[in-house]
């Protein structure tokens, strides 16, 4: 590619925010959800802010902070907090190839604040090119700071809006999950793929309940992706 069609770093950065805001405004509510539950249920502004910076885990953070209790029950927030994070262990993986290209150390760093959204996003633009490191660190960055300081939010104003559930703050990740997912859909076999781990995720949930569904549609999903990509690859 001639250099001169190369895109600077700063128009890297700046498309990338443009193409994570959209999720950055479905996070926000739930990081005001988050700092809200966080701080009723005894967590000081201090911890929830550092929580957010060094776990940055939405799904995780949620799931802890609403089985949180004194004694802290520590064997159910490792069992429940390891089987919803297990994902990104996938998530990783998928997009490793395609950002081998950048230093170790950026590498490491973009992984640390990679989320289900910028994940998506990743992906998405390496299916039309290559990510640079601009793309890649700028999104995870943004993001990264965008729930710190809505879960920041939610834990100082928590006392004064109440039980945020009040307002449908918590179906924004389910939302937020559902049109992420949707973009995917662009193949029978990408649909056969989701609607597969959305029924196993649900009859898990209903029957056994939660974090087990996490684990079991995500397993559904690699299960039948491989199965029918097999399939495609047959003569």
């Amino acid at each position: 590619m001639n250099t001169r069609d190369t895109p600077s770093a700063a128009a890297e950065i700046r498309q990338a925010i443009v193409d994570i805001t959209p999720a950055m405004v479905a996070a926000a509510p739930i990081g005001l959800l988050y700092g809200a539950l966080a701080t009723a249920e005894g967590m000081s502004v201090v911890d929830v802010l550092l929580t957010s910076a060094l776990v940055f885990a939405g799904g995780a953070q949620l799931a802890a902070v609403q089985i949180w209790s004194y004694p802290v029950p520590i064997a159910a927030l490792l069992v429940s907090t390891l089987l919803i994070n297990a994902r990104y262990i996938l998530m990783s993986a998928s997009l490793a190839p395609k950002v081998a290209h950048l230093p170790l150390l950026g590498r490491i760093l973009g992984f640390h604040v990679l989320a289900d959204e910028n994940w998506a996003m990743s992906e998405r633009r390496a299916g039309g090119g290559r990510i640079s490191a601009p793309y890649f660190f700028g999104m995870g960055a943004v993001f990264w700071v965008n729930w710190m300081s809505f879960s920041f939010l939610g834990a100082l104003t928590g006392p004064l809006i109440g039980d945020p559930t009040r307002f449908g703050a918590d179906f924004a990740f389910t939302a937020m999950f559902i049109a992420l997912t949707a973009g995917f859909a662009k193949s029978r076999t990408s649909v056969m793929v989701i609607v597969a781990a959305a029924l196993a995720a649900a009859g898990t949930h209903l029957t056994v309940g939660a974090p087990w569904h996490v684990l079991a549609g995500a397993l559904t999903g690699i299960t039948v992706a491989a199965i029918l990509d097999g399939g495609e690859a047959a003569p």
